[in-house]
């Protein structure tokens, strides 16, 4: 809360880093008043910035945690309003807190239509901003959302298997008759590390059943410290990830492919997706899951 304390002469002079993290701590409190009151100030003595856009983003996600959508909403459309001039003079991923905001924004609009109105409302519209943003970061993200909505229920997206790690895959299509679980992860992922003894415990109970774990991964152009790396070097560096992190899991072959992931929308890592044996998707879940969860929706596809 440190930015708060510096005088109005001598906070024009300075960048307020701290004021996403001020607006969360009052988002956490239910302070939404104080969070206005911090961007309005913000903003005041230095205009809209990504980073001030960001803040707003996270005023509309806190208002649809605890189901105030009509404020979420004014929030998200505040949001995607100030981005999008933004974008009039510079590129969306030129600025990470921009891509942030404006995927924010979008995703919280269609949560409130998928909770206030109707799903189909909200997948159509979030179908119009994967047009629109087909091209930069928030594609998988916006496609995250349009499957959380719409995937389950849907035959699973094919994979690209061109390169991958350990065991060639074999094609999703060619797995009919067997249940697929696919554990999407990434290289600098701690939830996905936690995920690992829960995995092999569930590809050990299951085996009798023809499980599958698939285990698609991707690149990021960095590799151990955030520092940059070539493909090559950074596809050794996940390997080892791979071998040192996931021991147990080696046998599942590992796809390496950006695309996969946007068309599962797998902006969140780990994200799991369970495939049942007729090749439609019976779960869809960005995040960690428990093993009785796991359990559970493997026992309800039989």
């Amino acid at each position: 809360m440190l930015s708060r304390l510096i005088p109005a002469f001598l906070f024009a002079s300075v960048v307020w880093a701290g004021l996403i993290e001020d607006v969360r701590d009052d988002i956490a409190h239910n302070n939404f008043a104080l969070g206005d009151a911090a961007i309005a100030r913000y903003r005041s003595l230095r205009g809209v910035t990504p980073e001030m856009l960001e803040a707003l983003s996270w005023l509309g996600r806190g208002a649809l945690a605890v189901k105030q959508y009509d404020k979420a909403e004014a929030y998200a459309k505040q949001t995607q309003a100030l981005a999008t001039d933004q974008l009039k003079h510079r590129a969306l991923d030129a600025e990470p807190h921009l891509a942030i905001a404006l995927g924010a924004a979008i995703e919280v609009q269609a949560l409130v239509l998928a909770e206030e109105r109707d799903h189909n409302l909200a997948v159509a519209f979030l179908r119009e901003q994967l047009a629109a943003y087909r091209t930069t970061s928030i594609r998988t993200r916006i496609q995250k959302n349009i499957n959380l909505l719409s995937l389950e229920g849907k035959a699973a997206p094919p994979l690209d298997e061109r390169e991958y790690l350990g065991s060639k895959p074999a094609p999703l299509a060619s797995l009919m008759g067997k249940p697929v679980l696919l554990f999407f992860w990434a290289h600098w992922c701690g939830d996905c590390k936690q995920e690992e003894s829960i995995l092999a415990m569930i590809e050990k109970e299951y085996a009798g059943r023809g499980l599958v774990l698939i285990a698609p991964t991707q690149r990021y152009g960095y590799a151990a410290g955030g520092e940059d790396a070539s493909p090559a070097a950074e596809t050794k560096y996940i390997e080892a990830v791979r071998r040192k992190y996931y021991p147990d899991l080696l046998a599942a072959p590992a796809p390496l492919s950006e695309e996969n992931f946007r068309n599962y929308g797998a902006s969140t890592t780990p994200t799991l997706v369970l495939v049942d044996r007729r090749g439609i998707v019976r779960l869809y879940h960005p995040g960690t899951m428990t093993l009785d969860e796991l359990r559970a929706a493997l026992n309800k596809i039989g």
